[in-house]
């Protein structure tokens, strides 16, 4: 596990720039974290570490938005609603892995079980008005899976 601690919202979007520059193709990016933690933040800096131009909004009333770059596409989820299989199922979710795309999952709490075990987890924590502290894992580094 890597910590990270960012004071700015410029600094979560270039944190999440820099780690989207070591991320394989295909990769799944699951957020952990509440309201107001960054997570929309971090996913800017993935779209842009990606080369994707595009203005990345929270997804929570499409459930998904789609960033297209010349190269790169990036699947933008917000598991908020998603309450149970039939849900997931209807989101798309499962059409886009074992592509090429990568994949940002805001509340991913909510589909943990349906996550690949290479998801690649970024726990936020807030502990002041300003600052966020990053937890990056992998899932399969979580000894107890028993989150959602």
């Amino acid at each position: 596990m890597k910590k990270y601690k960012t004071n700015s919202y410029e600094e979560t979007v270039a944190l999440g720039e820099r780690i989207a520059k070591k991320l394989p193709k295909g990769t799944v990016v699951a957020f952990l974290g509440g309201l107001g933690m960054g997570k929309t933040a971090f996913t800017t800096g993935l779209a842009r570490g990606l080369s994707i131009d595009a203005d990345v909004s929270s997804p929570t009333f499409a459930i998904c938005n789609t960033y297209i770059g010349d190269s790169n596409t990036l699947y933008h989820f917000d598991m908020y609603r998603v309450d149970g299989w039939d849900d997931l199922y209807s989101t798309g979710f499962f059409d886009f892995l074992n592509t090429d795309s990568y994949i940002a999952v805001e509340w991913s709490e909510n589909v943990y079980g349906a996550l690949p075990d290479d998801t690649l987890i970024v726990e936020i924590e807030k502990p002041d008005e300003n600052s966020r502290v990053f937890k990056v894992y992998k899932k399969s580094e979580v000894e107890n899976d028993s989150i959602g």
